[in-house]
């Protein structure tokens, strides 16, 4: 069956998973647990020659960590089921209820969007934690990861698949695309599928959306930035910095780009240079940071870089950083090159951190914590399917809530819109 013809099928069977009871959901979401402990060997098997192909082709370290499902990974999936299981049921809930006129009723209420195509990279955990979360929103998936990743794909999509059928949910509510053909097919779905998120390069997904009729959430790039205010905790500073840049260096809230405020670069720039250097990191940056971490007589340790290379985003153990002169040379850099994604400030000043939080323009804004929290998982999601660097319906790390639209009910007795124009019957507008 061609992805055009599941996608059909997706769009008759959206209504019937969207009424489905949150226990049917829940007791699918602890099925696809038990599967993956049961299936642990088939998977990491299959995990294991996607490994292989990805050493054979020489893809970079940081993008082969990304590739494996091990123990800690299957941990983590675990972890994130049993946390959406506990989550409450998003389909239902009234958001607004107003009497119009004496038994006329407005209701608001949540429901699913519908079909959504999930292109993400090649990430295993990726698939369980994206096909988890549209069984819980009561969505139904076309999912597509990417093609370094296709053999642990294609195994731990039958143990999700076969467990959402056994607990009851309907057999069409999720396909897997996986072929490259797929996408672009996918892609002129529009009579069927929903909403698009894509998520990967910023190239990826500027493709995505100039190829589609279809609505598309998501993020085109993830340059974060840190800003060490004056009145950082240097200490503080130098580990939230660490932290950003390091811990995961290919995921999109790593932080790319490294803000110094003028008055401290001399002293903070060597130390959190040093501190980069112990994790095999290293800092380009302009001649005033050269400068700033320069000893006499010896070669500059930063890579030189101009004032136009800000938008680079790395994905690896690299960062860019600039002396700024203060809070606010620090807030239009991060809202003239940055994504709108994640940005921090450190500092110790609060009212210089309520200028930078109120004025940078990005959906996560932090102070004094590692730009690496961005995530749907560490935010108490359950789990996210992306993270939406726009401003409408969904903003930021994309869980439960932001898979879901809403439907108003009109609930009268007779009511003539006539009666209401001719001033026969007057609204009252009550919210109960």
């Amino acid at each position: 069956m061609d992805i055009r013809e599941q996608a059909q099928k997706m769009k008759l069977c959206a209504p019937e998973l969207a009424a489905t009871p949150v226990e049917v959901r829940n007791d699918a979401l602890a099925r696809i647990a038990a599967g993956l402990q049961a299936h642990k060997d088939e998977v990491f098997a299959a995990n294991a020659q996607d490994l292989a192909a990805a050493r054979d082709a020489s893809i970079a370290q940081t993008i082969q960590k990304r590739l494996r499902y091990d123990e800690g990974k299957m941990a983590e999936s675990l972890a994130q089921l049993q946390g959406l299981q506990g989550l409450a049921d998003p389909i239902g809930r009234v958001l607004l209820r107003r009497e119009l006129d004496e038994g006329l009723t407005l209701t608001r209420v949540s429901c699913p969007i519908g079909v959504i195509g999930v292109i993400f990279e090649a990430r295993p955990d990726a698939l369980v934690q994206v096909a988890s979360l549209c069984i819980k929103s009561g969505n139904c998936a076309i999912l597509k990861g990417g093609k370094e990743t296709a053999n642990s794909n294609r195994v731990l999509f039958s143990i999700v698949h076969e467990a959402a059928v056994a607990a009851g949910l309907p057999a069409d509510c999720l396909a897997l695309a996986e072929s490259h053909a797929d996408i672009d097919e996918l892609l002129g779905c529009d009579e069927y599928v929903d909403l698009l998120i894509p998520r990967g390069s910023n190239a990826f997904v500027r493709y995505i959306m100039d190829h589609t009729k279809i609505s598309v959430m998501g993020h085109s790039a993830g340059i974060c930035h840190v800003y060490v205010d004056k009145d950082a905790d240097q200490e503080m500073a130098a580990r939230i910095v660490v932290d950003a840049k390091t811990q995961y260096p290919a995921v999109c809230n790593a932080a790319e780009t490294l803000l110094v405020h003028r008055d401290i670069a001399a002293e903070f720039l060597p130390r959190v240079q040093a501190a980069l250097a112990q994790k095999k990191a290293r800092l380009r940056g302009t001649e005033e940071v050269i400068a700033a971490t320069q000893a006499d007589g010896v070669e500059p340790a930063v890579e030189p870089m101009g004032d136009d290379e800000f938008g680079t985003e790395y994905g690896d153990y690299i960062m860019s950083s600039k002396v700024v002169a203060d809070v606010r040379e620090a807030v239009a850099h991060i809202n003239r090159w940055g994504s709108h994604h994640t940005d921090c400030i450190v500092t110790t000043n609060q009212q210089t951190a309520d200028y930078f939080m109120r004025m940078v323009d990005s959906a996560g804004v932090y102070h004094n914590c590692s730009t690496r929290f961005a995530d749907g998982f560490r935010y108490g999601f359950g789990a996210e399917v992306g993270i939406s660097t726009g401003k409408l319906h969904a903003r930021g790390p994309v869980g439960l809530e932001g898979l879901e639209t809403y439907k108003y009910r009109l609930e009268g007795h007779g009511q003539l819109v006539d009666d209401y124009a001719t001033g026969r019957s007057q609204f009252h507008f009550r919210d109960l």
